[in-house]
């Protein structure tokens, strides 16, 4: 018996979860992209979930944990060993306190506060995902990111539940504790985290919802293969003299600089590597138009790099997460 039908066996064995064996992962990306699953198990049962987490650690094989698929791209020829996805999504709310399981949509989240009158989400409708990968990569928009309004943080250590303040999360700009110390091998994967928000008027952040999400649709359409923003955003103060002095002062926005402006001035709107393309009315916008592999999407982001670091000396960092290529899976 291999050690890969030997993980499958005992991970059928625990009870709620769901195992498949070969599951194309082009399934559960936004991107459509991806070969195979050897094994994928999820399940919307916490101990389940986390008996999955300990079966995967010590099973000796490459393994790693996946959201909705938005931020990612699989390699074409797979993954060799076993993904787990957590779709608990229970959204509870008692007055100005939210507790949302991992794997709720973060729209779910938005729209839940609006209802109930609490401020502080609503510039983020629109954003795929689910909430805990969004607190992994501190998500954002307009000016609100998820980390606002976090008070505490549920989740697995690799060893035991445990729980983290705000504080202990280490929230930056699209960075977070969890994805520090995934980058260096030490799993902490959110079960669940407690919010806390102000009364607001339901009506008119419903209105900024509504006028937000209208933005996002003309810039992303529902449909699109994309990801959103594939590039992050700089910060002015760090960029390099030639740079800022590029730079017109009404481009800078909470002391940063879309990474479409410098795409815009490599010219690259258009640009295509087989289905991959950059979005006509978006330079930070890669979709995949149909037919597209994560081989030429990674080409074509290559591309657009080296112009932006030829133009501007200055090096894009992607916003998306890559697995099958050697990197670890989130």
């Amino acid at each position: 018996m291999t050690g890969l039908e030997e993980a499958r066996m005992r991970l059928a064995e625990i009870p709620l979860l769901q195992v498949t064996l070969n599951e194309p992962l082009s399934r559960h990306t936004r991107f459509g992209l991806g070969g195979e699953a050897a094994v994928f198990a999820c399940t919307p049962d916490e101990a389940a979930f986390v008996a999955a987490l300990r079966e995967a650690r010590g099973s000796g094989l490459p393994w790693g944990v996946i959201g909705m698929g938005t931020n990612l791209v699989v390699a074409d020829e797979g993954f060799p060993g076993i993904v787990l996805r957590y779709d608990g999504a229970r959204i509870e709310i008692h007055g100005g306190l939210v507790t949302a399981q991992a794997g709720a949509p973060l729209q779910a989240l938005v729209d839940a506060t609006i209802r109930a009158g609490l401020q502080g989400y609503e510039p983020m409708t629109g954003i795929p995902g689910n909430v805990g990968a969004a607190i992994y990569g501190n998500a954002g928009a307009y000016g609100a990111s998820i980390s606002d309004r976090i008070v505490r943080v549920r989740f697995f250590d690799g060893e035991q539940i445990r729980e983290t303040d705000r504080a202990g999360c280490g929230f930056r700009y699209r960075e977070s504790e969890f994805k520090r110390r995934r980058l260096r091998g030490e799993p902490w994967l959110s079960l669940s985290a407690e919010f806390a928000f102000p009364a607001g008027d339901g009506g008119e952040m419903r209105r900024k919802a509504d006028e937000i999400l209208a933005i996002r649709n003309r810039k992303y359409p529902p449909d699109m293969k994309c990801a959103g923003s594939i590039f992050k955003n700089l910060f002015f103060d760090r960029l390099p003299p030639g740079a800022r002095e590029a730079v017109p002062p009404e481009v800078v926005k909470g002391g940063k600089v879309p990474a479409a402006w410098f795409l815009d001035r490599a010219g690259v709107r258009g640009m295509a590597r087989g289905g991959i393309r950059v979005s006509e009315e978006h330079a930070n916008t890669l979709y995949n138009a149909g037919g597209g592999t994560a081989s030429e999407f990674r080409a074509l982001v290559a591309e657009l790099k080296r112009r932006v670091r030829e133009r501007f000396g200055i090096e894009l960092e992607e916003e998306v997460q890559y697995i099958g290529f050697g990197e670890t899976l989130p």
